[in-house]
């Protein structure tokens, strides 16, 4: 079982073309929370450019500094104990995150440049896809960036995550990422061409997310959830430690403002109500969900949900 792949350029067309397209997403939101888009405009050019500047910075800039951190040095004592227990509450994980206003790495040439241009790109298409979703839903166009941005202006939040899974001796030991949903609204993961070791939680079983030169990821997080009163649900995913090669990760997050007041939209309520599939999804501010998810990031989301109803 693989996770969809769509053609996003078809969404331009007309007629069966597009409808099947449409179908094909909203299939992929519904379903799975996983898709994969091919021919979604970012210019190959870039993202050749992208996959050299993140590579040279985590040589240039990370590798040294991941080789004697104390996550490694807890996994070489851990190996040598043979005691069978894993490390728990950790990550094999090097990352940093970017941000309009944080500090980027500055040693690698064509870094900044780089990646300002790509992720100029990808919120341009995180907003495409967000108004595909409208769309499916049944919401009027730019509904769920108005909800996000908390009315008409640029709000929301828009980040990069730079992630690299290292080879990892001891894979058994260690978890590349641990299993969890996304807090926020839609992401844009920009994976390895080869090395996999992503997956997501589908019908109770693991399945990778496979890898695909070029394509962009798309998942939606827990506050699409909300919104869609639980049309599309967000999806747990995990990434394996593996013992070869070093997994690169671009995760591009398009979260609501923590400002913003997310609740599901009235007329998909409306709807479930006459359909008698009522949801129960609180109304709340973004930021009070945030706070309870630093806590309980790893541990279900129901009770999230319930805690966010009771601030």
């Amino acid at each position: 079982m693989a996770i969809p792949v769509i053609d996003f350029s078809k969404v331009n067309g007309s007629g069966k073309e597009r409808a099947e397209t449409m179908a094909q997403i909203a299939n992929g939101c519904e379903e799975w929370g996983f898709f994969q888009l091919v021919n979604h405009g970012i210019p190959e050019e870039l993202l050749e450019r992208v996959k050299k500047v993140s590579s040279e910075c985590y040589k240039l800039e990370r590798n040294e500094n991941f080789k004697s951190s104390k996550l490694m040095n807890s996994l070489k004592d851990l190996a040598e104990k043979k005691n069978g227990e894993k490390l728990e509450n950790v990550d094999w994980e090097d990352v940093f995150i970017l941000l309009d206003d944080n500090q980027w790495p500055s040693e690698t040439p064509g870094f900044k440049e780089t990646m300002a241009e790509y992720r100029a790109e990808l919120k341009k298409l995180a907003e495409r896809v967000m108004e595909v979703m409208d769309e499916n839903l049944g919401l009027h166009k730019g509904y769920i960036k108005k909800a996000f941005n908390g009315g008409e202006g640029d709000n929301a939040f828009f980040g990069t995550k730079v992630s690299h899974y290292p080879p990892c001796p001891h894979p058994e030991l260690v978890n590349g990422l641990r299993a969890h949903t996304d807090a926020g609204g839609v992401i844009l993961l920009f994976q390895d061409d080869e090395v996999g070791g992503l997956q997501i939680l589908k019908d109770g079983q693991w399945i990778d997310v496979q890898p695909l030169k070029n394509a962009i990821v798309i998942n939606t997080g827990d506050q699409i959830e909300v919104l869609s009163n639980g049309r599309y649900k967000s999806t747990w995913h995990r990434v394996l430690a593996t013992p070869n090669g070093n997994r690169r990760s671009i995760a591009s997050f398009y979260n609501p403002s923590l400002k913003a007041t997310i609740a599901p939209a009235p007329e998909l309520v409306e709807k479930a109500n006459q359909e008698m599939n009522r949801q129960e999804y609180p109304k709340f501010v973004f930021g009070d969900y945030m706070s309870v998810y630093a806590e309980q990031k790893f541990l279900p989301k129901e009770p999230r949900f319930q805690a966010v109803r009771a601030v």
